[in-house]
Protein backbone atom coordinates (compact mmCIF):
# COMPACT_ATOMS: atom_id res chain seq x y z
CA UNK A 1 0.00 0.00 0.00
CA UNK A 2 2.98 2.51 0.83
CA UNK A 3 4.29 1.60 -2.35
CA UNK A 4 1.12 2.25 -4.52
CA UNK A 5 1.02 5.88 -2.47
CA UNK A 6 4.54 7.19 -3.47
CA UNK A 7 3.73 5.89 -7.15
CA UNK A 8 0.73 7.97 -7.00
CA UNK A 9 2.49 11.01 -5.36
CA UNK A 10 5.01 10.62 -7.99
CA UNK A 11 2.59 10.65 -10.81
CA UNK A 12 1.38 13.93 -9.60
CA UNK A 13 4.80 15.44 -9.26
CA UNK A 14 5.40 14.37 -13.06
CA UNK A 15 1.91 15.91 -14.16
CA UNK A 16 2.41 19.16 -11.68
CA UNK A 17 5.98 19.69 -13.61
CA UNK A 18 4.54 19.05 -17.26
CA UNK A 19 1.92 21.55 -16.56
CA UNK A 20 4.19 23.76 -15.78
CA UNK A 21 6.34 23.16 -18.82
CA UNK A 22 3.30 23.77 -20.98
CA UNK A 23 2.37 27.06 -19.40
CA UNK A 24 5.99 27.97 -19.91
CA UNK A 25 5.72 27.31 -23.63
CA UNK A 26 2.47 29.04 -23.87
CA UNK A 27 4.23 32.28 -22.42
CA UNK A 28 7.13 31.82 -25.10
CA UNK A 29 4.80 31.84 -27.87
CA UNK A 30 2.69 34.88 -26.71
CA UNK A 31 6.07 36.43 -26.07
CA UNK A 32 7.10 35.64 -29.64
CA UNK A 33 3.80 37.20 -31.41
CA UNK A 34 4.28 40.78 -29.99
CA UNK A 35 7.35 40.89 -31.41
CA UNK A 36 5.97 39.56 -34.67
CA UNK A 37 3.84 42.01 -34.64
CA UNK A 38 6.32 44.61 -33.86
CA UNK A 39 8.52 43.67 -37.06
CA UNK A 40 5.14 43.76 -39.41
CA UNK A 41 4.60 47.70 -38.33
CA UNK A 42 8.19 48.82 -38.38
CA UNK A 43 8.16 47.49 -42.37
CA UNK A 44 5.27 48.76 -42.99
CA UNK A 45 6.64 52.02 -41.59
CA UNK A 46 9.48 51.36 -43.48
CA UNK A 47 7.06 50.81 -46.64
CA UNK A 48 5.45 54.32 -46.10
CA UNK A 49 9.12 56.20 -45.77
CA UNK A 50 9.62 53.94 -49.24
CA UNK A 51 6.46 56.03 -50.79
CA UNK A 52 7.35 59.00 -49.57
CA UNK A 53 11.19 58.78 -50.80
CA UNK A 54 8.85 57.94 -54.04
CA UNK A 55 7.34 61.09 -54.29
CA UNK A 56 10.19 62.70 -53.90
CA UNK A 57 12.36 60.43 -56.58
CA UNK A 58 9.62 61.30 -58.80
CA UNK A 59 9.78 65.10 -57.62
CA UNK A 60 13.73 65.08 -58.40
CA UNK A 61 12.98 63.15 -61.53
CA UNK A 62 11.25 66.26 -63.10
CA UNK A 63 14.88 68.10 -63.84
CA UNK A 64 14.28 72.19 -64.35
CA UNK A 65 15.78 72.93 -67.50
CA UNK A 66 19.11 73.71 -67.76
CA UNK A 67 19.60 77.80 -68.00
CA UNK A 68 21.08 78.95 -71.39
CA UNK A 69 24.02 81.15 -72.03
CA UNK A 70 21.36 84.05 -71.60
CA UNK A 71 20.00 83.39 -67.83
CA UNK A 72 16.99 82.20 -69.24
CA UNK A 73 15.54 78.53 -69.73
CA UNK A 74 16.23 75.95 -72.14
CA UNK A 75 12.93 75.83 -73.91
CA UNK A 76 11.48 78.67 -72.31
CA UNK A 77 10.10 81.96 -73.92
CA UNK A 78 13.29 84.68 -73.99
CA UNK A 79 13.30 88.62 -73.67
CA UNK A 80 14.91 90.66 -76.31
CA UNK A 81 14.94 88.58 -79.47
CA UNK A 82 16.34 88.86 -82.70
CA UNK A 83 16.47 92.60 -83.22
CA UNK A 84 12.41 93.24 -84.17
CA UNK A 85 12.69 89.85 -86.36
CA UNK A 86 15.13 90.65 -89.01
CA UNK A 87 17.38 88.09 -90.10
CA UNK A 88 19.98 90.54 -92.44
CA UNK A 89 23.51 89.37 -91.77
CA UNK A 90 26.95 91.31 -92.51
CA UNK A 91 28.25 94.99 -92.12
CA UNK A 92 26.88 97.87 -93.57
CA UNK A 93 27.28 98.39 -97.08
CA UNK A 94 29.08 101.56 -97.66
CA UNK A 95 29.43 103.93 -100.50
CA UNK A 96 33.00 102.45 -102.10
CA UNK A 97 31.19 98.71 -101.69
CA UNK A 98 28.54 99.78 -103.90
CA UNK A 99 28.11 100.33 -107.49
CA UNK A 100 25.45 103.07 -107.96
CA UNK A 101 23.75 104.01 -111.32
CA UNK A 102 20.69 105.66 -112.40
CA UNK A 103 18.18 105.24 -115.05
CA UNK A 104 15.09 106.94 -116.63
CA UNK A 105 11.79 105.35 -115.77
CA UNK A 106 9.22 107.75 -116.66
CA UNK A 107 6.25 106.05 -118.37
CA UNK A 108 4.15 108.16 -120.95
CA UNK A 109 0.60 109.18 -118.89
CA UNK A 110 2.42 109.27 -115.56
CA UNK A 111 1.93 112.87 -113.59
CA UNK A 112 5.28 113.17 -111.94
CA UNK A 113 9.06 111.84 -113.64
CA UNK A 114 10.68 108.98 -112.18
CA UNK A 115 14.38 108.40 -111.96
CA UNK A 116 15.36 104.78 -110.17
CA UNK A 117 18.91 104.46 -108.61
CA UNK A 118 20.13 101.14 -108.39
CA UNK A 119 22.96 99.61 -105.87
CA UNK A 120 25.34 97.12 -106.95
CA UNK A 121 27.03 95.12 -103.92
CA UNK A 122 30.70 94.73 -105.59
CA UNK A 123 32.18 94.52 -102.33
CA UNK A 124 33.53 90.95 -102.38
CA UNK A 125 31.51 89.98 -99.19
CA UNK A 126 27.60 90.29 -98.13
CA UNK A 127 26.12 93.64 -96.63
CA UNK A 128 23.23 95.13 -94.99
CA UNK A 129 21.48 98.11 -96.44
CA UNK A 130 18.13 99.82 -94.96
CA UNK A 131 16.02 103.05 -94.98
CA UNK A 132 16.41 105.56 -96.89
CA UNK A 133 19.33 106.90 -99.07
CA UNK A 134 19.94 111.12 -99.27
CA UNK A 135 18.97 112.28 -102.55
CA UNK A 136 19.97 115.91 -103.69
CA UNK A 137 19.76 117.47 -107.62
CA UNK A 138 21.94 120.02 -108.45
CA UNK A 139 20.20 122.67 -110.37
CA UNK A 140 21.19 126.04 -111.92
CA UNK A 141 19.14 127.20 -109.26
CA UNK A 142 20.75 125.65 -106.48
CA UNK A 143 20.93 122.21 -104.72
CA UNK A 144 17.09 120.50 -103.91
CA UNK A 145 17.23 118.09 -101.77
CA UNK A 146 14.60 115.17 -101.68
CA UNK A 147 11.86 114.31 -99.28
CA UNK A 148 11.34 110.94 -97.70
CA UNK A 149 8.21 108.90 -98.59
CA UNK A 150 7.35 105.93 -97.46
CA UNK A 151 8.47 103.74 -94.61
CA UNK A 152 12.18 102.43 -94.16
CA UNK A 153 10.89 98.83 -94.33
CA UNK A 154 13.43 96.26 -92.51
CA UNK A 155 17.43 96.11 -93.00
CA UNK A 156 18.09 93.89 -95.71
CA UNK A 157 21.21 91.58 -97.04
CA UNK A 158 22.45 92.61 -100.21
CA UNK A 159 24.74 89.66 -101.60
CA UNK A 160 27.61 90.14 -103.27
CA UNK A 161 27.06 90.92 -106.80
CA UNK A 162 23.37 91.73 -106.33
CA UNK A 163 21.44 94.67 -106.91
CA UNK A 164 18.79 96.98 -104.87
CA UNK A 165 16.70 99.88 -106.48
CA UNK A 166 14.77 103.22 -104.90
CA UNK A 167 13.07 105.28 -106.58
CA UNK A 168 13.40 109.28 -107.02
CA UNK A 169 10.08 110.80 -108.49
CA UNK A 170 10.16 114.86 -109.52
CA UNK A 171 7.48 116.91 -110.92
CA UNK A 172 7.59 117.58 -114.96
CA UNK A 173 8.29 120.85 -116.17
CA UNK A 174 5.08 121.22 -118.60
CA UNK A 175 5.01 124.93 -119.01
CA UNK A 176 6.97 125.41 -122.09
CA UNK A 177 9.48 127.45 -120.59
CA UNK A 178 13.21 126.39 -119.82
CA UNK A 179 12.09 126.05 -116.12
CA UNK A 180 14.69 125.10 -113.37
CA UNK A 181 17.59 123.20 -115.54
CA UNK A 182 19.35 119.81 -113.74
CA UNK A 183 23.20 119.24 -113.72
CA UNK A 184 23.43 116.02 -111.57
CA UNK A 185 22.24 113.63 -109.33
CA UNK A 186 24.14 113.52 -105.80
CA UNK A 187 23.58 110.26 -104.10
CA UNK A 188 24.28 109.45 -100.61
CA UNK A 189 23.65 105.57 -99.18
CA UNK A 190 22.23 105.34 -96.09
CA UNK A 191 24.27 105.45 -93.18
CA UNK A 192 27.30 107.46 -95.12
CA UNK A 193 28.79 110.43 -95.55
CA UNK A 194 30.03 109.61 -98.45
CA UNK A 195 28.12 110.61 -101.79
CA UNK A 196 28.62 110.00 -105.71
CA UNK A 197 27.36 112.65 -108.30
CA UNK A 198 26.16 110.99 -111.10
CA UNK A 199 24.51 112.12 -114.67
CA UNK A 200 20.58 112.92 -114.38
CA UNK A 201 19.06 110.59 -116.61
CA UNK A 202 15.21 111.81 -116.61
CA UNK A 203 13.86 115.21 -118.11
CA UNK A 204 16.27 118.22 -118.55
CA UNK A 205 14.01 120.67 -116.34
CA UNK A 206 11.81 120.99 -113.41
CA UNK A 207 8.96 123.54 -113.46
CA UNK A 208 9.57 127.13 -111.52
CA UNK A 209 7.75 126.59 -108.25
CA UNK A 210 6.83 129.72 -105.97
CA UNK A 211 10.05 129.45 -104.16
CA UNK A 212 11.77 129.78 -106.95
CA UNK A 213 13.20 125.90 -107.33
CA UNK A 214 11.84 123.29 -108.83
CA UNK A 215 9.12 122.51 -107.05
CA UNK A 216 9.33 118.82 -104.57
CA UNK A 217 11.23 115.79 -105.40
CA UNK A 218 10.87 112.56 -103.13
CA UNK A 219 12.50 109.54 -103.06
CA UNK A 220 11.61 106.44 -101.73
CA UNK A 221 13.14 104.00 -99.18
CA UNK A 222 15.77 101.28 -100.45
CA UNK A 223 14.08 98.06 -101.91
CA UNK A 224 10.56 100.78 -103.18
CA UNK A 225 11.85 100.37 -106.92
CA UNK A 226 12.22 96.29 -106.69
CA UNK A 227 15.73 94.80 -106.93
CA UNK A 228 17.55 93.22 -109.62
CA UNK A 229 18.60 89.41 -109.94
Amino acid sequence: MRARRLTFAALVVAAGLSLTACQNDDDAVGQADPSSGSSASAAASSSGGGSDSGGSDQDGGKESPAPDSAGSTAGGSTSGGSGGGSDAKGGKCTTDGLEITATDNFIDGDPDGTVVVALKNGSGADCVISGFAGVDLKTNAGTISAARKGDPGDPYTLKNGKEIDFYVSYPLNESGGSGVRITGLVVTPPNETKSVTLDWPGNSSLPVSDSGNGGQVLVGPIGSAGQGG
